[in-house]
């Protein structure tokens, strides 16, 4: 079966996702954290990607950015990717592949997820058990965006310098998002339009992007009444 090209419109805001193969660990020592670090940063300007939040986990790692290029994404995570394989194998005497497939990634509303996928993505340490709190991981845009600490991959979105006027407010207003977890619905929310890659944002949101690439972007409705016009119209739509 053909693979789906991706949802991917310039200017608009994606969650990417790359795991280890079988969800085996990748990174193993700091220098493995500052190698993957230094060519996510290294990509994002040769392929002119804004990256807001980011998250290096063991196994995998997390990025929300947005590309000034349609194929701007594609070309970041395949410099990094091929860079940390180059990398891995040559200093762990090994050959093959490093990861699981393809990177998944969801295209986004940025005026409802912005901030919500910030926070997922730098929630997973919390969530997987390996600290308390966000402050207390280090490969993570956290310090960035909640205190204010330099970051070279860091770039605000609109979105984050709405929170306030001013960059000391801005940081408080986003460390206090972190005071409550994520609600499970919302987790649900992006787990799945990243895993399956569809896009992520209300119905208004969806339909201009469907306009805008031709083609449907949430799985269809299931079931109902084969007969009435909704679902015929629904069944046509590519």
């Amino acid at each position: 079966m053909a693979r789906l090209p991706r949802f991917i419109l310039p200017g608009f805001p994606q969650h990417v996702l790359q795991r280890g193969n079988n969800r085996r660990q990748i990174l193993f020592r700091e220098e493995d954290y500052w190698f993957l670090w230094e060519k996510i940063g290294t990509a994002a300007e040769k392929f002119e990607c804004s990256i807001h939040a980011y998250c290096l986990m063991p196994n995998h790692f997390h990025l929300l950015l947005t590309p000034l290029h349609e194929d701007g994404i594609g070309k970041l995570m395949q410099y990094v990717g091929r860079c940390y394989v180059q990398y891995f194998n040559s200093g762990n005497d090994r050959t093959g592949t490093l990861w699981d497939g393809r990177y998944r990634a969801t295209l986004l509303d940025p005026a409802d997820w912005m901030i919500p996928v910030s926070r997922y993505v730098e929630g997973n340490p919390v969530r997987a058990g390996l600290v308390s709190t966000p402050a207390d991981y280090a490969w993570s845009s956290f310090a960035a965006n909640a205190t204010g600490a330099p970051d070279r991959l860091v770039t605000a979105s609109a979105d984050y310098e709405r929170l306030g006027r001013g960059p000391k407010t801005r940081q408080a207003a986003y460390a206090k998002g972190f005071a409550a977890p994520l609600d499970e619905a919302r987790l649900t929310r992006i787990r799945d339009a990243t895993n399956k890659a569809w896009v992520l944002g209300d119905a208004a949101f969806c339909a201009i992007v469907e306009e805008r690439l031709n083609r449907r972007t949430s799985p269809r409705a299931r079931g109902g009444d084969r007969r009435s016009a909704a679902y015929r119209m629904a069944a046509a739509r590519p």
